[in-house]
C-alpha cells in the first residue's frame, strides 16, 4: 500500500537548503501552508526564491520569511496588504517578478503537466513582455511565457488520505491545486488526514501521483486578510 505520510513540518521540509525555489499555494492568507511556512522561518534557509500570488501581511505567511530576510526574489502578481514586501521591493532590497494572475497560474499548471513553455496574450505590450519570444496567433500578438522550475512545493488542502489524494474547500482551493505535482518534491499538510479507501473519489480535486509527503497540521489559525462587516 502507497503510504506517503510524514509525521510533521520537520520532517516534511527534509532536504530543504539555502537557495532553493519554492511554490506555496493560498491566496492572501486563504489556503496558506501555515504548518510548513513556520518550520521554513524556524530553520533559518535563506536566499530563497518564492513562487506564490502573494506574500502574506507583515506578521503572518510569508511575510514571516520577509521580515527574517530569507528571500531573495518573489515571483507574484500581487504586492497586496504586506508593507513590508512593498518596502523591501522599492528599495531593492528584494527582486520581484511581477506576472498576471492567470500567467502564474498557467505556468504552475504548464509546470505540473510537463509543458515547457506556452504562448498567451496576457502582458503584450507591457514590461511584462520585454526580451520574450512574440507570436501572432489569429492576427492577435502573443508573448511565449515558460513553465515554473521549482524544487519544493509547499500546499495546504482540507482532507487527504496517506496516499496522498486531496480534497480543497471553497476558496482555498486557489493556487494549491495547480502547484500541486509542479516541483521536484510537492509537500501536502492538511486538515484532516484519513486512510484509503475514506475519501469519495468523486469529489478528489487531486491524485497522489502529485505528491510526496503529506502531514496532518497542527493549530492552523486561518487569518482573515481583510475582515468587513455590515453595521445594523
Amino acid at each position: 500500500m502507497i503510504n506517503k505520510v510524514v509525521q510533521n513540518a520537520h520532517e516534511a521540509l527534509h532536504g530543504i537548503s539555502d537557495g532553493m525555489t519554492l511554490m506555496l499555494g493560498g491566496f492572501g492568507l486563504s489556503g496558506i501552508p501555515e504548518n510548513s511556512i513556520s518550520e521554513l522561518v524556524k530553520r533559518g534557509v535563506k536566499n530563497l526564491t518564492c513562487i506564490s500570488n502573494n506574500a502574506g501581511v507583515d506578521d503572518f505567511g510569508l511575510g514571516l520569511l520577509l521580515q527574517k530576510r530569507q528571500i531573495d526574489k518573489m515571483i507574484s502578481s500581487y504586492v497586496g496588504e504586506n508593507a513590508e514586501f512593498e518596502r523591501q521591493m522599492l528599495n531593492g532590497d528584494l527582486d520581484v517578478e511581477l506576472i498576471p494572475q492567470g500567467t502564474l497560474a498557467e505556468r504552475c499548471r504548464a509546470a505540473q503537466h510537463g509543458i515547457p513553455a506556452f504562448y498567451t496574450p496576457a502582458g503584450y505590450g507591457t514590461e511584462v513582455a520585454e526580451g520574450k519570444e512574440v507570436r501572432d496567433f489569429n492576427g492577435k500578438p502573443h508573448i511565449l511565457e515558460h513553465a515554473f522550475a521549482a524544487d519544493f512545493a509547499f500546499i495546504k488542502a482540507w482532507k487527504g488520505d496517506e496516499a496522498g489524494n486531496l480534497i480543497f474547500k471553497g476558496t482555498a482551493i486557489n493556487f494549491n491545486p495547480n502547484m500541486c505535482g509542479a516541483a521536484k518534491i510537492t509537500v501536502v499538510e492538511v486538515e484532516e488526514l484519513v486512510k484509503p479507501g475514506e475519501l469519495d473519489p468523486n469529489f478528489i480535486h487531486i491524485p497522489g501521483i502529485f505528491v510526496q509527503r503529506i502531514f496532518e497540521g497542527k493549530n492552523y489559525e486561518k487569518r482573515i486578510e481583510q475582515r468587513t462587516v455590515r453595521q445594523i
